[in-house]
């Protein structure tokens, strides 16, 4: 059982490619997304088993990571680790838009999801998650429109500002982000710049709005692309944001027992506004997060 909870914020700083496994579609690696939504998701799974492989690389004790993530398999020394990381869901996402850049996209089953996930792990918070039809939005900085209107990629949609959604948005963007300096303008412009979306629209561009990069695979002998060597690989776009559950309990080694409070504080102290490395392609730069961990 486990006696520790808390909520995980991971934030993409690069583009992100946790693997599906298979090709059903044109896209030869496309992300892990949840079955019931089509959102992107992180399996639980995965990002443990990142944080292990970075554990000693992030300032953690060595000597005490297997009593913590358990040990390899075939070990002879077979115990449960004291660390479960459930499955990250999408909370935002970034859209391009005609004014500002771009904004956060998200929507109101997000929201109450995210929301459900703090209450149940973490703190209770008490968002006004909105009720909306397809075509509108909900906005937070007039200066995203244009005509009265909020253009995202090559959609028009009628827009209303909210009064509850800048205190919400600032929730969000005070619990997801770092408090150090160098987060400032993401946190700012989370904060002003969230857009709550219908279900069905958000939905959308969850399917489409990923980074698609296509990769050409080179003979060695002729330094020209290899026949059928062209493949796609699909990346979550930086500026995602996930949320994940992290519970703990004490150590079950049965040597030098630690209990939860001690395993939640040393996985914090190396997880807490640090730069994680998740998913593949880690060569080339991707999959580079900011953890926030968020406890009551």
């Amino acid at each position: 059982m486990f006696e520790k909870h808390a909520a995980v914020f991971l934030y993409a700083v690069s583009p992100v490619h946790m693997g599906a496994g298979q090709a059903v579609g044109v896209i030869d690696n496309p992300i892990q997304r949840e079955r019931h939504t089509g959102h992107p998701c992180f399996a639980g799974s995965g990002i443990k088993g990142a944080m292990r492989h970075g554990f000693k690389a992030l300032g953690g004790d060595e000597a005490i990571a297997t009593r913590l993530f358990g040990p390899d398999a075939g070990s002879p020394d077979l115990h449960a680790g004291a660390l479960s990381f459930g499955d990250a869901q999408l909370v935002a996402l970034p859209i391009r838009s005609l004014r500002g850049g771009y904004v956060y996209a998200t929507c109101p089953q997000a929201l109450a999801r995210a929301q459900r996930l703090l209450g149940l792990v973490a703190t209770s918070v008490h968002w006004a998650v909105p009720e909306l039809v397809e075509g509108q939005c909900l906005i937070a900085n007039p200066a995203l429109l244009s005509n009265s209107k909020m253009h995202l990629e090559a959609f028009e949609y009628d827009a209303k500002a909210s009064p509850d959604l800048p205190k919400l948005a600032e929730s969000i963007a005070t619990q997801a982000l770092p408090a150090s300096e160098d987060y400032a303008f993401f946190r700012s412009k989370l904060g002003t710049d969230l857009v709550v979306l219908n279900d069905s629209d958000f939905a959308y561009f969850a399917q489409h709005a990923m980074l698609v990069e296509p990769h050409v695979r080179i003979d060695a002998e002729t330094g020209t692309a290899s026949d059928g060597g062209l493949f796609y690989t699909e990346n979550l776009p930086p500026e995602s944001l996930m949320i994940a559950p992290l519970m703990a309990s004490q150590t079950r080694s049965g040597k030098d027992t630690l209990p939860a409070e001690a395993v939640m504080a040393q996985i914090k102290a190396v997880l807490h506004g640090r730069l994680l490395q998740i998913g593949g392609d880690a060569t080339t730069g991707r999959g580079l997060v900011v953890a926030s961990v968020v406890e009551a």
